[in-house]
């Protein structure tokens, strides 16, 4: 197990001090996003109150996630069909199947 660390950040303008087994660097980078995430939402006009940004960042970053679990999800299916035909195409000895 890691150790734990306090890495300060900002986001929006509120200092934060997060406690992770990640580097600084991957932390600070991390916030970076959320801060651009909620001041892009503020930037719209559409939302005025931090909070509602926040809510609304973190649809729009949990979005994110889920389509590129999707993607990988495909490729994962898509390698492992591949991986399939290979398998046939090989002599029965290397397919690693066992006889």
């Amino acid at each position: 197990m890691s150790v734990k660390r306090s890495v300060r950040v900002a986001i929006v303008g509120e200092e934060y001090s997060i406690r992770t087994e990640r580097s600084a660097e991957f932390t600070r980078a991390v916030a970076e996003y959320v801060d651009h995430t909620i001041r892009s939402v503020l930037e719209s006009g559409t939302v005025i109150e931090p909070q509602k940004a926040a809510i609304l960042a973190a649809m729009k970053i949990t979005d994110e996630l889920f389509h590129a679990r999707e993607e990988g999800d495909e490729l994962a299916g898509e390698m492992r069909s591949l991986a399939a035909e290979i398998r046939r195409l090989l002599p029965p000895a290397k397919r690693g199947e066992s006889v």
